[in-house]
């Protein structure tokens, strides 16, 4: 038997290797001679740089960067065995994980660190760029990242406006004239694993705001922010940004690569599976086995299972579906080629007990999965 195993990371508790690894060990419990393919992928979030560089022979990098609330930290980033490639995640510089619950403020985080791997990545030579939105703490349509790679973002009197979704509200101007030259030699592959607008109630803040600290009096301030952004885009380059497909993802910064680079936004998850060659490793699969941290009707939009079901689906191959937490309008995943969906937590339990267990839930799932395969086998 050939199973091959793609999750994504399971947000706070396992990266995706370790959740690839957790699973493979419940199915080994039951099958000891089983072929296992362990790919551990992403879909433009955490993780992504770890999966292109090992899937290249790349090369990983540390530089420090302004985190998403103003406080310096050390961020990685990689370049690809093809030596010109960099790939940068958004989480890393910018992501919600870098901020305690308690400290999480979108009308005050910034992108400006994911501005600062980009020059990073430059100034090592890099003219191909795959950055990955997904993760982010921030709601500030890339304005830091903007203002970290030589834009200026000026209100009314012609002062640069303050850091953070807020900030937005004072925007009058957009000048570019600063911009950092390199960028125009620079072809941008954006990861991409919403299709979110940019504003509006299915837009960056309505959808992603809460998650990330705002109330629903501060996500309405922040999607008439974002709205201000777009207005003064169009004045400023003729773009309309605001209704494209993937502008909010990671609180807007899809929509300023739109709008100032040559940038093309592709699901993450493509991005990924291709690099890691994911359509030859399917070759000879009996059954897949995927997964993330929780699976919802937005797993549709461009997540990590739906992703990897579509392409199993190509080849013909059944999928299984895990997740810590499965919510009760997941079952539209069916239609995209998750056969059968399972949450892997045994009981009622808190979330920091879900957390600490998880890869413990992972393998115990696994291996009632692989029982039941099992039994199927025996039975016809």
């Amino acid at each position: 038997m050939k199973i091959l195993i793609a999750p994504d990371s399971f947000k706070e508790s396992l990266s995706a290797e370790q959740a690839a690894r957790a699973i493979g060990q419940g199915f080994q419990a039951i099958y000891p001679n089983a072929e296992l393919v362990l790919v551990p992928v992403a879909d433009g979030g955490e993780g992504t740089t770890e999966a292109l560089v090992a899937a290249t022979g790349g090369e990983s990098y540390t530089d420090h960067v302004t985190g998403p609330m103003g406080v310096p930290l050390d961020a990685s980033w990689g370049r690809l065995g093809d030596g010109v490639t960099a790939v940068i995640e958004s989480a890393a510089a910018s992501g919600l994980d870098l901020v305690p619950s308690a400290e999480r403020n979108p009308w005050l985080a910034t992108s400006r660190g994911t501005g600062e791997l980009i020059r990073a990545a430059l100034d090592r030579g890099a003219r191909h760029i795959i950055v990955g939105l997904g993760g982010s703490a921030t709601n500030d349509a890339g304005a830091g990242m903007l203002q970290a790679l030589g834009a200026r973002l000026l209100d009314e009197a012609g002062e640069d406006i303050p850091a953070g979704g807020g900030g937005l509200e004072r925007l009058a101007r957009i000048d570019t004239e600063g911009l950092d030259p390199r960028l125009a030699e620079t072809r941008f592959e954006i990861a991409c694993d919403v299709d979110n607008p940019l504003t509006g109630d299915n837009g960056a803040s309505a959808v992603f705001g809460p998650q990330k600290g705002a109330d629903p009096e501060m996500v309405q301030k922040l999607d008439a922010c974002l709205a201000r952004f777009a207005r003064v885009v169009e004045e400023t380059n003729g773009k309309a940004i605001n209704d494209i497909p993937g502008a909010g993802a990671a609180g807007g910064l899809g929509g300023a690569f739109l709008a100032f680079f040559e940038a093309r936004l592709k699901p993450g998850i493509d991005i990924v599976l291709d690099a890691v060659g994911i359509d030859h490793k399917l070759e000879g699969v009996d059954l897949v086995i995927t997964g993330e941290g929780r699976i919802d009707s937005q797993t549709v939009r461009g997540k990590t299972p739906v992703g990897v079901s579509r392409r199993a689906r190509a080849k013909g191959v059944p999928v299984i579906a895990l997740a810590g937490s499965v919510s009760s309008d997941s079952d539209c995943v069916h239609d995209y080629g998750i056969d059968a969906l399972f949450s892997v937590v045994p009981g009622v339990v808190t979330l920091p007990e879900a957390l600490e267990t998880a890869a413990d839930n992972l393998y115990r799932s696994a291996r009632n999965i692989a029982a039941v395969w099992k039994l199927a086998e025996r039975r016809y």
